[in-house]
């Protein structure tokens, strides 16, 4: 704040040096402005006055005849000649109200259906000692065969199931009736371990009827797909709880779409959106059925996910996608065309054409914008006013102008803080 300060007083000293060396000549100065019978004037620089015609000494155009009574006229407002207006260019537009709509366009990323994803492992460590699915990718069925795990506890527990079945029969013959329950407890509690192995209970059965121990564990696939991971070898010893391998099923995947912050507004979950791949000339139709609440701080982004039906197995993860979605239109609001906007920093105005050659400077809140250019006005205007889309910048530049003339011909007080800068300054 301080530096931008002592720029314009730089400037404005700078702009009264530049008028008072060519003052003889053009008649300039802040006197001028309230001159009782000045002659001629610039429609962008009102200092400028002659008392005959020729051009501008700043920007060149066509002086014109000051109008009578453009003395009195307030700081804020700007009045420029129809010839001056039209070599300027200026173009105006009227504020229209009526909804907005937007289209996001972005990228995505197939990805695994998460609770299609299943982890393969053992209760129990071990020894790998067969692998009947030994490749990644490989597709399996329910049910089907992974890998069999040798293991001495799984043997010795196996023993001690037998050993509790013999002793029950033993018991049961010799009718000791006080200590058959005991007998059976025992065999129950070799059952429930084995089961705890995930040894299902024809397993069981087969072993006491067999009398055979097993000695690996054979364990099976807990859904159909295929294998998104292999993270053991024929022979590796495992620890219990160790992850084997992943199964993923691909029946259904999602589809990982970009959401920058300034498009955040626009998405909900419910919106219907279309994803196209490179192989296929025709998008699929999807709907956003997650808006993530944090935001991947590599991309900047927000996560929407779109779940995808694939019956064919054609969409495979980790594959990029283009990505539409389609945002419902936002209720009527006041619009203008996003180019009339000027925004400056914290700030952001418009210039209203009043008519017959005047231009007034309007602060202005604004909100949404969508894929036409149009701009929402939330405060500041109001449906019909008219405000100027090209050529603002001269606008602008004149209107800070006269601002800081009209500050220095009605100076204020200036605060502690002000008095300080100009003692700095100088």
């Amino acid at each position: 704040m301080k530096f931008f300060s002592q720029c314009l007083i730089l400037f404005i000293i700078s702009s009264l040096l530049f008028m008072a060396l060519i003052g003889s000549e053009y008649n300039i100065g802040p006197a001028a402005v309230f001159a009782e019978e000045p002659r001629y004037t610039c429609g962008m620089h009102p200092m400028i006055v002659v008392d005959e015609p020729g051009l501008c000494p700043i920007c060149q155009m066509d002086l014109t005849p000051l109008k009578e009574g453009t003395g009195d006229q307030d700081g804020q407002v700007i009045i420029v000649d129809p010839a001056t207006s039209q070599k300027m260019g200026i173009r105006t537009a009227v504020a229209t109200s009526m909804p907005l709509i937007h289209t996001i366009h972005t990228v995505g990323l197939v990805a695994y259906e998460e609770p299609g994803q299943h982890a393969v492992n053992t209760k129990i460590s071990g020894w790998v000692e067969e692998l009947m699915v030994n490749q990644s990718g490989q597709p399996v069925t329910k049910g089907q065969p992974l890998l069999s795990l040798y293991s001495p506890e799984l043997v010795a527990s196996q023993n001690e199931l037998l050993i509790a079945v013999k002793n029950l029969k033993e018991i049961e013959s010799k009718n000791l009736s006080d200590v058959k329950q005991d007998a059976r407890d025992l065999l129950s509690a070799a059952r429930r371990r084995l089961e705890l192995w995930d040894i299902s209970k024809s397993q069981i059965e087969r072993l006491e009827s067999s009398g055979h121990v097993q000695r690996a564990l054979t364990l099976f696939s807990p859904t159909d797909g295929v294998v998104s991971k292999k993270l053991v070898r024929k022979g590796e010893y495992v620890k219990a709880g160790a992850e084997l391998m992943e199964i993923s099923n691909i029946d259904k995947v999602w589809v990982y779409a970009d959401i920058y912050e300034d498009e955040l507004p626009w998405v909900k979950v419910g919106q219907s959106a279309e994803v196209k791949f490179p192989f296929s000339s025709k998008p699929l139709p999807g709907v956003v059925s997650y808006f993530y609440p944090y935001l991947d701080p590599s991309s900047r982004t927000v996560k929407a996910r779109i779940e995808l039906e694939n019956s064919g197995q054609i969409l495979k993860p980790d594959m990029y996608a283009d990505v539409t979605i389609h945002s419902k239109p936002s209720s009527s609001v006041v619009t203008v065309p996003v180019e009339a906007v000027l925004f400056s920093g914290l700030k952001e105005r418009v210039f209203l054409a009043l008519g017959e050659g005047k231009f007034e400077p309007r602060q202005v809140v604004t909100g949404l914008q969508d894929e036409n250019g149009n701009i929402e006005i939330v405060s500041g205007l109001v449906a019909g006013d008219r405000v100027v889309t090209s050529a603002q910048f001269l606008l602008d530049s004149e209107s800070k102008l006269r601002e800081a003339l009209q500050k220095m011909l009605n100076p204020e007080k200036p605060t502690s803080s002000e008095e300080e800068e100009l003692e700095d300054l100088f």
